[in-house]
């Protein structure tokens, strides 16, 4: 049954609980977005699902009632007594820990195939699906709810306004887009931002095949920078020579590189090195 905002209310009173503001707790609370979601997740009774902050359970009790094999992920240990009472009883394994230090080889048998779907707290959302996409190769799709400007920067394309770093970490491994928009008025309490949800597909490989940490420390450069044409703040990286091999405008500015052009300017450097 999903959980109404009555029912969600009622369940933190009698808990003693409150949504923590400390930990980005904002909690579903409109059983339509919540089923919403779910369609948009397109999962079955064959499909592995993992939550990260599944609050109370709202979102969590829709995703079991698929039949589909649910682990959730809760760093709040409040939470857990109210997750032992509203969605362990539907079959689904609660783990309490911190999704940015779990042994998610632990977690998430790596002979399966896993989904994320989420409401993602605001403050670490970035972290949290850049970190999945570098350690955590199981998991092949996400559907996560995040801030608007989030989203957009994660799903954005080169000589988009909001195209940066995240941008292209996220290139490199996988696909996105904006697939729908969240109202402040479903939460508990509603934030002062808007919500998106974004899908993120992994590739079956690394769209570019040279070293991740070497085109990185040039995006973050660049980035770091980004007002400034290429050959400016790649100076003491980049050689006109490397730009020339790599089919780069050194003129340019970061936000007009796409995944590829970044790959094959680090390929140039190393090339060399």
């Amino acid at each position: 049954m999903t959980l109404t905002r009555r029912d969600i209310t009622e369940l933190l009173e009698r808990h003693g609980l409150e949504p923590s503001r400390a930990l980005g707790q904002n909690f579903l609370a409109d059983p339509n977005t919540v089923r919403r979601i779910v369609r948009l997740a397109e999962i079955d009774s064959s499909t592995n699902v993992v939550e990260i902050g599944p609050g109370v359970g709202s979102l969590t009790t829709e995703l079991a009632a698929t039949g589909a094999n649910v682990v959730a992920v809760e760093l709040d240990r409040h939470l857990l007594p109210v997750l032992a009472e509203t969605v362990e009883p539907l079959g689904v394994r609660v783990v309490h820990g911190d999704a940015l230090e779990l042994d998610w080889a632990e977690v998430l048998p790596a002979d399966r195939v896993w989904n994320l779907v989420a409401n993602l707290p605001y403050n670490v959302a970035t972290t949290i699906v850049l970190d999945l996409l570098d350690d955590v190769p199981q998991i092949e799709t996400m559907l996560v709810m995040v801030q608007r400007e989030v989203g957009e920067r994660l799903a954005a394309g080169a000589g988009d306004g909001t195209y940066g770093i995240p941008s292209v970490k996220l290139a490199l491994w996988a696909t996105a887009s904006v697939v729908t928009r969240i109202p402040a008025t479903v939460f508990i309490p509603q934030p002062r931002v808007e919500s998106v949800m974004v899908r993120i597909q992994r590739r079956s490989e690394p769209i570019v095949n040279v070293d991740h940490d070497a085109l990185m420390d040039l995006v973050r450069t660049a980035f770091g920078q980004r007002r400034k044409m290429l050959r400016r703040s790649l100076s003491t990286k980049v050689t006109p020579e490397q730009f020339e091999a790599a089919g780069i405008d050194p003129s340019d500015r970061p936000e007009r590189l796409d995944i590829v052009q970044w790959g094959a300017l680090t390929a140039a450097v190393h090339s060399e090195a």
